[in-house]
């Protein structure tokens, strides 16, 4: 007990040294670029928070076990359930977050498309009357080809150069790679530890392992987002925060799924219609609430993270039936 105590500790302590490192060092980069902070974040740091997902994914579509491969999907559909409803919200509710005029009529929007398209091509027993619900080969192209576009439309918007009024202190370029580099290198890390100590303390108190799976694996490979967001969002750094969250469900669903799919037809197994429709009714609503006046504010935040709990509850309920 007391060495996964300690797993958990020095995981969560790595998580938010990361998660510090990286903010200052991405806030940096686009002040020395003369680019958007949220352009930063739809790339560079949603790429790199989203590690954990790519290799759990890619590592369980190469797998030779069925029910490994089946994984593939349903972490990817469960860490953008965490990122949207939990990440943005538990970042709302402890600072307000601003969202720009590109990120309420652009970016989240985007975020959507990618959950209809992927619930589109998933179930295909609601849209085509299949027996089966997968992501076929062709299904993973045409992911890829939709995030094609995305970092067509991302490097776009990093050739627009826009003034930065946020005063950062300067830092080197040296310094900067190695804040990036240094601070991807601890959220991994630290969520990885973080995640073998608390299942084990979790497996020792007698929890089941659907509800381990369920919450503490889903939510670990999705702590990296989840520290960055928060410590962006502390830090005043809003454009950050929205867009770790909302790039890192784009690269999820476009990237991850489509270069795992591409290599082999991935079943949904375990995933349902209501899954899915939760998944887009989280995008959904996170466009709804930055509409209302350009920021998410706290009150939102609580309820984006109310809505989260619920849906873990429905889930909960229906494992044990």
């Amino acid at each position: 007990m007391f060495l996964y105590m300690l797993y958990a500790l020095a995981g969560a302590t790595l998580v938010l040294v990361g998660a510090d490192r990286l903010t200052d060092g991405a806030a940096s980069l686009a002040v020395r670029l003369g680019i958007s902070e949220m352009v930063i974040g739809l790339t560079i740091v949603a790429f790199g928070t989203s590690l954990p997902e790519f290799i759990v994914s890619f590592l369980a579509c190469m797998s030779s076990d069925s029910s490994r491969v089946a994984i593939s999907v349903s972490n990817i559909v469960g860490s953008n359930l965490f990122n949207t409803l939990l990440i943005a919200g538990a970042s709302a509710a402890a600072a307000p977050i601003a969202c720009s005029a590109a990120t309420v009529h652009k970016d989240i929007p985007l975020c959507l498309l990618a959950s209809v398209v992927l619930s589109a091509l998933t179930l295909d027993g609601l849209v085509s009357g299949e027996s089966t619900d997968v992501l076929t080969r062709g299904d993973g192209i045409v992911l890829l080809c939709f995030f094609a576009i995305f970092m067509a439309y991302s490097i776009s918007l990093a050739r627009q150069k826009q003034t930065v009024t946020r005063q950062t202190s300067p830092m080197s370029s040296l310094r900067i790679t190695l804040f990036i580099v240094l601070g991807l290198a601890a959220l991994i890390g630290g969520g990885e530890l973080f995640v073998e100590g608390a299942c084990g303390i979790a497996r020792l108190a007698g929890v089941s392992e659907t509800i381990i799976g369920l919450t503490l694996v889903a939510g670990g490979t999705s702590l990296p987002e989840l520290a960055t967001s928060i410590v962006s969002a502390r830090k005043g750094q809003s454009a950050l925060a929205i867009g770790n969250v909302v790039g890192s469900n784009i690269f999820n669903i476009f990237f991850i799924l489509g270069v795992c799919a591409s290599v082999e037809t991935l079943p949904a197994a375990g995933l349902t219609t209501m899954d899915f429709t939760t998944l887009i009714a989280s995008a959904l609503l996170l466009w709804v609430f930055s509409c209302s006046s350009r920021r998410l504010s706290r009150w939102e935040g609580w309820v984006m993270m109310l809505a989260y709990a619920l849906y873990l509850g429905w889930l909960t309920i229906n494992s044990i039936h």
